[in-house]
């Protein structure tokens, strides 16, 4: 009897992991890569024309990519599949080697982007003003405006938060503060404390009057919430969005994910930063240790930026608005907005060759006069990356980057321990945080110039997934971001050249895994 009741609870438990979405999805996508290889391998061993026509077309798409303009560590990590793999490689790079969107979600990003240039032009006396106190801020904030499309503003203000329970409880207080609009955008959302909590705000907030928008991406919370959890927010009132909704097909949506994280109270108020919806964010329960994460609120003027940024992708998946005014910053808040520094709230996407958020890194990496801190969760660079944080060591910057202790993703973690000698060689002091897991993606230089956003430093941020960040000059966040990574190099182990060095094993998984970093 005991065995039988046993028994019933190890299928109970079976079923269960089968129903879950993500592995019904990974698994119709597993039987059509079998399926397709299978049908590619017999038609080629019965056909030696087809076959020598397939191992061409392969040849074909590698020269394509070799000339193509693109990163040369992407490039090489697809030539080496397609070339061990003739017959079906070259077909698998179409299907799973593009970089951008499909072409409907791309269509409409683009004309939703387009639609709303006019309402981001930059002032020209703050660019002005920027040149006469640092022309080399300036020229950062000339290229985030010109080739991101953001501006940058005076009138607003910064406060920086080194966990995600120290932001909560700001979050909680301003969206119940809303009168007029709520608009929330999360990678990632997960039932629990902190997702009930501002559930059940957001459902007061809609009851009275107030117009709440509500947008997470499909892939990040696949295995998390429930199939069209959208549907059941709609109930509520909330008007829901699922970024780029999964189709159990072979495709390149899973590149592109929407790993932004902002909410916008009332046009004059935002927050951004690593935090998503989930309880180890605010250390409700542990995962991997102490998770360490970084937030910020923005206040006034550049507060836009944020509503655009949102907007252009709500509008592009769910058309509901003709015009923006409704939403502008002083609609809503009467009282005049006198920050401290400049504050520029930007984003990045996968629609064009344009890195935006590597390029303001290794900006400020090549800026750097005394020093520059990095927190990354990742550490997975191109020769780009690695040259310019190596020749600032070299020119006798202090460059410091702290990493987890404790891996989220121990293949990702192998990774990223395989960069630490070259970069320890040049004089860079890496430093994993010993409590546990850091989440934050933050960057700071001499005292006057750093940025907090939700970009690692790794290949799908820099290159496939939309991702924002907040460039800043002398606001008063970094003083505050200074404070906690002085004491967050205190609370964690500092790499030495011996502890760099491995086992061949180890060596070797490392070496492959650098080829292929850049599909990981």
């Amino acid at each position: 009897m005991k065995i039988t009741k046993n028994l019933a609870k190890v299928i109970s438990k079976i079923l269960k992991f089968l129903q879950r979405r993500l592995v019904m999805v990974v698994l119709l996508i597993v039987i059509q890569v079998v399926w397709m290889t299978y049908i590619v391998a017999i038609i080629g061993e019965n056909s030696e024309i087809l076959q020598k026509l397939l191992e061409l077309f392969s040849l074909i798409v590698v020269i394509y990519l070799v000339n193509k303009e693109d990163n040369p560590a992407y490039k090489l990590a697809w030539t080496i599949p397609i070339l061990i793999f003739p017959l079906f490689g070259g077909f698998a790079y179409l299907v799973l080697g593009n970089k951008q969107p499909a072409r409907k979600l791309r269509k409409a990003l683009e004309e939703s982007i387009s639609e709303t240039d006019f309402l981001l032009g930059q002032e020209y006396e703050v660019i002005e003003n920027l040149k006469k106190a640092d022309f080399q801020a300036a020229t950062q904030a000339v290229y985030i405006e010109k080739y991101g499309g953001y501006p940058i503003y005076q009138n607003s203000n910064t406060k920086y938060y080194a966990s995600g329970e120290e932001m909560f409880g700001d979050l909680l207080e301003s969206l119940r503060s809303a009168k007029h609009y709520i608009f929330m955008e999360f990678f990632i959302v997960s039932q629990g404390y902190m997702w009930e909590t501002i559930l059940e705000i957001l459902k007061e907030r809609v009851n009275d009057g107030v117009e709440v928008r509500f947008m997470y991406d499909d892939v990040g919370c696949v295995d998390l919430l429930p199939y069209k959890y959208y549907k059941e927010l709609e109930k509520y009132g909330i008007m829901t969005v699922a970024f780029n909704r999964i189709k159990p097909l072979i495709s390149t949506a899973w590149n592109n994910r929407d790993h932004r994280k902002v909410v916008v109270v009332d046009g004059h108020t935002a927050y951004t930063g690593g935090l998503n919806l989930a309880d180890e964010y605010i250390n409700r329960i542990e995962r991997f240790g102490y998770w360490k994460d970084a937030g910020l609120k923005v206040t006034g003027d550049a507060v836009w930026n944020f509503t655009v940024m949102f907007l252009q992708v709500w509008n592009a998946m769910r058309k509901t608005d003709e015009g923006f005014g409704m939403f502008l910053p002083h609609k809503h808040h009467q009282a005049d907005f006198k920050g401290k520094g400049y504050i520029q709230p930007y984003a990045d996407n996968p629609l064009d060759r344009e890195t935006v958020g590597e390029n303001v890194y290794l900006n400020i990496i090549n800026s750097a006069v005394h020093y520059v801190y990095m927190y990354t969760p990742y550490l997975i660079i191109d020769n780009e990356m690695i040259t310019a944080l190596c020749l600032a060591a070299k020119r006798g910057v202090d460059v410091r980057i702290v990493t987890p202790a404790i891996p989220d993703k121990k293949a990702v973690f192998l990774l990223t321990q395989s960069y630490y000698s070259q970069l320890v060689d040049a004089g860079i002091r890496i430093y994993q945080y010993t409590p546990g897991f850091i989440h934050a993606k933050c960057f700071l230089c001499d005292d006057k110039i750093g940025t907090v956003g939700t970009i690692n430093m790794d290949f799908r941020s820099l290159y496939l997934h939309f991702e924002n960040g907040v460039f800043m000059y002398k606001s008063e966040a970094l003083p505050q971001l200074k404070e906690d990574m002085l004491r967050t190099f205190e609370e964690s182990q500092l790499i030495t050249k011996e502890m760099c060095e491995g086992t061949l094993p180890k060596r070797l998984a490392q070496s492959m895994l650098r080829i292929l970093a850049p599909l990981l």
